[in-house]
């Protein structure tokens, strides 16, 4: 773990959140829920690129979590990327709130971009399913992230499956949850509505965790430390 590491998770967090849930604050009613599951999916691509040779682009604590539990990096490394995370979303959230308060007759409270379930789900999906949906959703964005990765850093064209896997996401959980996958992306956003958006929260952020653990596990089995046996070595 490095400064710039932690530097680069603070930045790169904040930025996602900013852009990507501001895509729904600001202009969902322009772009509709296709349009902000792209711009999940193309500003994470992006940070990929951007900030993966740095610091891996987590961006995401239960990204964290999956390359804790799959050994590739120890616990005081992935501590500090959680606190930089969290630290990244309330200052990109922060930024988002002031600039969406400039825009007349926008409601904030208890919506601002944020997750919810119930009455708070566009489909009306019960707090068993939402939290169901949200484990598996995030499964599927941490086991891609680990099967595409080399250890801890995205390179090459690691990032590209990795922001069509959160676009392709964001298109089936949006109208579920509004789509987390990611506490962080959760956090920030729910400080700032107030409401039922902080008594949801808890949901937002286990679930999402449990999903990362869990896909860190499945790579195990999909993907041994030692790597996948050529032709020759498999036993008929």
């Amino acid at each position: 773990m490095s400064t710039r590491a932690l530097i680069s998770e603070f930045t790169g967090t904040a930025l996602l959140v900013f852009f990507a849930v501001g895509a729904a604050v600001l202009a969902g009613d322009f772009i509709g829920t296709v349009g902000i599951a792209l711009t999940f999916g193309f500003v994470l691509l992006a940070l990929c690129y951007a900030l993966g040779p740095v610091s891996g682009c987590h961006v995401n604590p239960a990204v964290t979590l999956g390359m804790y539990t799959a050994g590739r990096i120890d616990l005081r490394s992935a501590v500090g990327y959680w606190v930089a995370q969290v630290l990244g979303c309330i200052v990109g959230s922060a930024v988002l709130f002031l600039l969406a308060k400039q825009v007349p007759g926008l409601e904030t409270h208890a919506q601002f971009g944020t997750n919810g379930f119930a009455d708070r789900s566009a489909v009306e999906l019960g707090m068993g399913g939402a939290f169901l949906a949200e484990v598996v959703l995030t499964f599927l964005l941490v086991f891609i992230v680990l099967a595409v990765t080399n250890r801890l850093a995205v390179v090459g064209f690691d990032g590209l499956p990795i922001g069509l896997a959160l676009a392709a996401i964001h298109i089936v959980g949006i109208p579920l949850t509004g789509t987390s996958v990611n506490p962080a992306r959760s956090l920030g956003p729910a400080l700032f509505a107030g409401g039922a958006a902080i008594t949801q929260l808890w949901l937002f952020i286990l679930a999402p965790l449990i999903g990362g653990g869990l896909a860190a596990l499945a790579h195990r089995f999909t993907h041994p430390p030692g790597g996948l046996p050529v032709e020759a070595d498999r036993v008929e």
